[in-house]
């Protein structure tokens, strides 16, 4: 068998703000530490499961926070920017089932540091269906027929992976007080849970349908903004709903949609608003 794990970093036990998941902050390196020890206590746990290979995505910013001297040896790590698939770079139908460590909820809802990609992006649909980053990497993983079978982060985007998923298991590590502060387990306490819960995810597997994604689905992002939109815009294919913020695009499958995400929400960073 064969396990897929993508890590973020804002739903990483102990994290309660951005000065913990941006590089140029004083609480980075600390963070990377706690990180990578998070991933290993799911690898290890996954490998004791007769899991014969594991595959570790980093997925957050950057995409080159995991300690790869600190890795659990018998993983695989997929590391650095810029990557085709981005979150779920290396997600193909060999994997039986993934595992989205360290997630946060989307957006336009409450939770630790809850955002969407970029932090211009109000909302994303596919089709009318609202999703943050769970969703979008969950269709993708649903496209290869490849169940989510574990959510970890904050109890929001616990909450959130309950919506979408029936009998997903997941691993709330710390509770959002707002925005910018959690109650939050140890990082001890904290991997006895994903312990647990990576051996009951892998034992659930079979209870656990992939979330396939619509055929032909239209990709819709909301931004903060006009000139995002405006931006987002210049992506062939595209265009701006009339008297909204809001580019959408036809896409032919997932896949296409989610690079089309990528692509727009990497034009619209480049808004500025002098």
């Amino acid at each position: 068998m064969k396990l897929y794990l993508s890590v973020d970093m804002e739903g990483i036990t102990g994290l309660p703000d951005h000065t913990f998941v941006d590089s140029s902050k004083h609480n980075y390196e600390r963070a990377r530490k706690i990180m990578t020890e998070e991933a290993n206590n799911v690898i290890s746990s996954a490998l004791e499961q007769n899991i014969k290979e594991v595959t570790v995505n980093d997925s957050h910013s950057k995409m080159n926070n995991l300690l790869i001297e600190h890795i659990h040896p018998e993983a695989q790590l997929i590391t650095g920017d810029v990557k085709p698939f981005s979150m779920v770079q290396g997600l193909n139908d060999t994997y039986d089932g993934a595992i989205f460590l360290g997630y946060h909820s989307r957006a336009d809802q409450p939770g630790v540091m809850s955002h969407s990609m970029t932090f211009g992006v109000r909302n994303f649909y596919i089709n009318d269906m609202a999703v943050g980053e769970l969703g979008l990497n969950a269709y993708v993983a649903g496209y290869y027929d490849v169940p989510l079978i574990m959510v970890s982060g904050d109890d929001r985007v616990a909450e959130e992976a309950k919506g979408l998923i029936p009998n997903i298991v997941t691993a709330p590590v710390k509770e959002s007080i707002s925005r910018s502060a959690v109650k939050t387990l140890t990082p001890k306490k904290a991997g006895e849970l994903l312990h647990k819960k990576t051996v009951e995810a892998i034992e659930n597997l079979q209870n656990i349908q992939p979330l396939i994604p619509p055929k032909s689905p239209l990709l819709r992002i909301e931004f903060a903004n006009y000139g995002q939109a405006e931006w987002a815009n210049l992506m062939p294919g595209t265009q701006i709903e009339p008297n909204t913020t809001t580019v959408s695009y036809q896409a032919k499958d997932i896949l296409e949609a989610y690079q089309a995400m990528i692509v727009m929400t990497e034009l619209a960073m480049r808004t500025t608003f002098s």
